[in-house]
């Protein structure tokens, strides 16, 4: 799940493509006119660093292409071979068009070297300059026009070609520069505004391949969908706590989660079931995720074990390395009794399985030293998300 305020929004796959239909045309006509705008007044005047950014907008009007193609290819219902569907077309799209972005900055970049190495004059025209300047707004209206629409339906990779529209208005900026310099000056800052455009053009996209491949990698949910699900999910009965959440993004709009949710061992089977069915139905639906919910059944109104968990918990307060216990549960009579239950540890703390064995040992030396009768059984637990 995209790291974004928002929780995620329930949006039909049509309205989606029709968002990248409409950002795509846009997109296109804005950029194919400040390209050949830009192109003309390169040519004209023959600076370097205009020219470098009228294939910038070359390439921005090519990602507007792959934009449309790439939500009518995610909008594609699931199949056989992709049973949860193509969202994640969109990361690789915008992936795409990052690497073409990166290629076009490199390569003006090693264009503006050797024009600093071998200057040459930069011709100066009013006509040229207001060309210029005039493609400031329309860069200005596009990059509002495309975040908007962006924050609307969730998209990474409309959200990136606005941050892209709106760096390219600071490349227009320098451009402008350029012309406004050769105008009272003999002196060739072209090639080094140039190298600057292009370096503006190759971190426009390393961005945008930053941002796309960490979905694709796996980033943590929204915190604020977190806590809203587990607070929803603690007001249904017998419901008295839950751990282990873990969601999957298949693509915008498209999540997956499971949870485990403590139970009371002393219910009936179907009665637990019943509200655990409730729980998983009416939250997919709130949420928009297909979400799984499975029991772990404790027993919390014995004397003895809450007794012993009181007992856990002061054997390892002084243990930062673990930040939550659960799945507690007491087997043994007499003189032996396991202490069994899940240890979430801190990532950073515990790295190697030799850290996890050191830890149990401490446990149980710590355990052992309160009560001799008692051993943990510790099942170490990562945490993929903070409750």
């Amino acid at each position: 799940m995209q790291t974004d305020t928002m929780l995620p929004q329930s949006l039909s796959a049509d309205s989606r493509r029709h968002a990248g239909l409409i950002a795509g045309v846009v997109g296109i006509v804005v950029n194919s006119a400040i390209f050949c705008v830009e192109i003309f007044v390169g040519l004209l005047t023959g600076s370097i660093a205009i020219t470098s950014d009228a294939f910038h907008n070359l390439t921005d009007t090519v990602s507007s292409f792959i934009t449309i193609i790439s939500f009518k290819l995610a909008s594609k219902p699931a199949d056989k071979q992709h049973p949860f569907g193509h969202g994640r077309i969109e990361y690789l799209s915008a992936l795409l068009v990052s690497m073409i972005i990166m290629i076009i900055g490199y390569e003006f970049l090693r264009t503006s070297i050797q024009k600093i190495i071998n200057p040459a004059p930069v011709k100066f025209t009013f006509l040229a300059l207001i060309l210029v300047l005039l493609a400031i707004p329309a860069k200005i209206g596009l990059s509002l026009f495309t975040r908007r629409l962006g924050k609307k339906i969730n998209s990474s990779t409309l959200k990136a070609t606005a941050v892209d529209a709106l760096s390219d208005v600071l490349i227009l900026t320098l451009s402008s520069l350029s012309l406004i310099v050769a105008a009272f000056s003999s002196v060739h800052i072209d090639g080094w505004l140039g190298s600057v455009v292009a370096v503006f053009i190759m971190y426009s996209g390393f961005s945008i391949a930053k941002n796309s491949l960490s979905p694709l990698i796996g980033e943590p949910p929204d915190p604020v969908f977190v806590k809203e699900l587990v607070s929803d999910l603690l007001g249904y009965k017998y419901i008295t706590g839950v751990h282990d959440l873990v969601v999957h993004n298949y693509g915008p709009e498209r999540y997956m989660a499971s949870i485990h949710a403590e139970v009371p061992c002393d219910v009936p089977v179907m009665k637990l079931h019943e509200s655990i069915d409730e729980a998983e139905t009416q939250l997919s639906e709130k949420y928009n995720v297909l979400l799984v919910i499975h029991m772990d059944p404790l027993n919390n109104n014995d004397e003895q074990v809450r007794e012993l968990r009181q007992t856990l918990l002061k054997a390892i307060s002084s243990m930062d390395e673990i930040t939550s216990i659960h799945d507690f549960r007491v087997v043994g009579d007499g003189n032996r009794k396991n202490l069994i239950f899940d240890a979430v540890v801190d990532n950073e703390k515990i790295k190697s399985r030799r850290d996890e064995t050191e830890l149990r040992r401490r446990i149980n030396e710590s355990l052992q030293a309160l009560d001799s009768r008692c051993r943990a059984v510790v099942n170490i637990d990562r945490t993929y998300v903070e409750l």
